[in-house]
């Protein structure tokens, strides 16, 4: 008797069950892909199992999904049933984000945001985890980031001497160039993590910590981007750096864009270790707001590439260390190169919902093309005055505010006139300003020829001051010893980049 197997096509306010009357039978070219979904980093606050009940099957690639609720489906140009009357509006589930829930299950959808889960190496993901579990102090959201996880072509080789005795599966998934490994831990209440933290770990810490967990927490919540970073620590025979932040200040930066700092990390493919409903809902505003931004900065047709360079290139827009030796130049050519899988996962479900802009190659036809990390396919957009105005108007809050500032100084509009015709847009459209569709001003900026300057000036603004401070608070949380040798490693990792891109390189681009 043959079974029916379950598959669910994505949308922003849901998930579609589609049901497959004989799973053996092949793949149609130009459907949609299925993903498995690792279920534990999605079952809890913590997202942690018990290892004795994890079958090793989990996390691996499939072409069929195995339970009707781990699927994520990934879309094609052809994809017949995906017309504009059918997708749904994509500011239905962030126009008005409660950024309170404390369960999954308040999620718009059951298996909303989890294209944000990338899928790694079993084994890496388990000895990532057992360094989480080493730390008493609560971690409520933890995810690992950069070289160190996700494998970048063209960047620096690491050291066969960087890790003390790390697990045998850190060692081979870095195949014998160790590299520290970047974490971001998202606590619950700054003061008390620090507490307990420095109780367990003071040597994780610099002289800062011998002034307490009050003066920590403030160095960390008042300068910068509210960030606490501890390098070159030995956790599990592995060397590690982790930075610890406030959930709210991580949830705030991912919805309204004030610093980019953390929102413009979680804009490339991360792995996530323990997951929280309410950054799950902020991290996909973050992902959609990249996107939208992205297509303000592209012309009308592009490439994949060209799409997710522009997305990694934001968060270092702005920052001090691009200025300096201390930086790959091609950093973003590196990663994004090398992940093209990865950011398809991230972004093609958000894409195929998006009314302006839709996957345009006949390569989509061809039913492998989701999982060819080789395959760059072309995308176009609607360059309409009126769809671009509404994507400026859907735009972060903070940031938006920036970009206005920016226009309101470019068109020389009085700020006493300039606060009238927004308060009378407001008052006179409040059905658009419900539906935040775009009025004439946003119109008008989306069809300015400088948009792209101008956006480009906006995000560097953005990021500069608290990037910059940020760095500069490395000498107080790190100390000088450990402040030197980060950038003596970084300056070491310029040189050995090489400054110029190859020509292959920037025709690829």
């Amino acid at each position: 008797m043959r079974q029916a197997t379950t598959f669910l096509l994505n949308t922003n306010s849901g998930y579609v069950r589609l049901r497959s009357i004989n799973p053996s039978l092949p793949r149609i070219p130009g459907s949609f892909r299925s993903f498995s979904v690792d279920p534990y980093s999605t079952s809890s606050t913590h997202g942690i199992s018990s290892p004795s009940n994890r079958s090793p099957s989990h996390g691996v690639l499939t072409s069929q999904s195995t339970s009707p609720d781990r699927g994520l489906l990934l879309p094609s140009s052809s994809a017949s049933f995906s017309t504009s009357s059918q997708r749904s509006d994509p500011g239905d589930w962030d126009a008005n984000p409660d950024l309170s829930i404390s369960a999954f299950s308040e999620l718009p959808s059951k298996d909303f945001g989890v294209n944000q889960h990338m899928i790694i190496n079993q084994e890496f993901k388990e000895a990532l985890r057992q360094i989480l579990w080493q730390f008493r102090a609560p971690i409520r959201y933890a995810f690992a980031y950069g070289s160190g996880v996700f494998q970048q072509t063209g960047s620096a080789p690491g050291s066969s001497q960087c890790h003390p005795s790390a697990p045998a599966a850190i060692k081979n998934m870095q195949q014998g160039q160790g590299k520290m490994i970047d974490f971001i831990f998202g606590v619950s209440y700054s003061q008390h993590w620090h507490s307990l933290n420095l109780s367990q770990h003071r040597d994780h810490y610099s002289g800062l910590g011998s002034l307490g967990s009050y003066v920590v927490s403030q160095v960390q919540d008042r300068m910068g981007a509210g960030v606490y970073f501890n390098p070159y620590i030995t956790v599990n025979g592995t060397l590690i750096k982790y930075g610890v932040v406030n959930l709210d200040t991580l949830c705030r930066d991912l919805s309204q864009w004030d610093t980019l700092y953390l929102a413009g990390r979680l804009q490339k493919p991360v792995k996530i270790l323990r997951d929280h409903p309410k950054v799950r809902l902020a991290n996909q505003m973050n992902l959609l707001s990249a996107v939208r931004v992205a297509l303000l900065l592209l012309p009308a047709e592009f490439t994949e590439f060209q799409l997710y360079s522009t997305i990694a290139s934001m968060s270092y827009m702005g920052d001090l260390r691009m200025a300096l030796p201390a930086e790959d130049p091609r950093k973003v050519n590196n990663i994004v190169s090398s992940q093209m899988a990865n950011f398809r996962r991230l972004y093609a479900p958000l894409i195929e919902n998006l009314p302006n802009v839709t996957f345009n190659d006949k390569r989509c036809t061809e039913g492998d093309w989701i999982d060819d990390p080789d395959a760059n396919v072309r995308l176009t957009q609607d360059m309409d005055p009126v769809k671009r105005g509404n994507m400026v108007r859907r735009l972060p809050n903070s940031f938006r505010e920036k970009l206005y500032f920016q226009y309101q100084t470019r068109y020389q509009i009085p700020r006493v006139e300039f606060d009238k015709m927004m308060k009378e847009s407001n008052n006179n459209d409040s059905d658009l300003v419900r539906r935040r569709q775009g009025g004439p001003f946003e119109q008008r900026i989306a069809d300015d020829k400088n948009l792209t300057t101008e956006v480009q000036n906006t995000i560097a603004k953005t990021i500069r001051w608290p990037s910059t401070v940020q760095s500069a608070k490395g000498l107080l949380t790190s100390g000088v010893s450990r402040t030197w040798r980060y950038l003596r490693e970084k300056q070491d990792k310029y040189k050995k980049s090489g400054k110029k891109a190859k020509p292959s390189d920037a025709a690829e681009e």
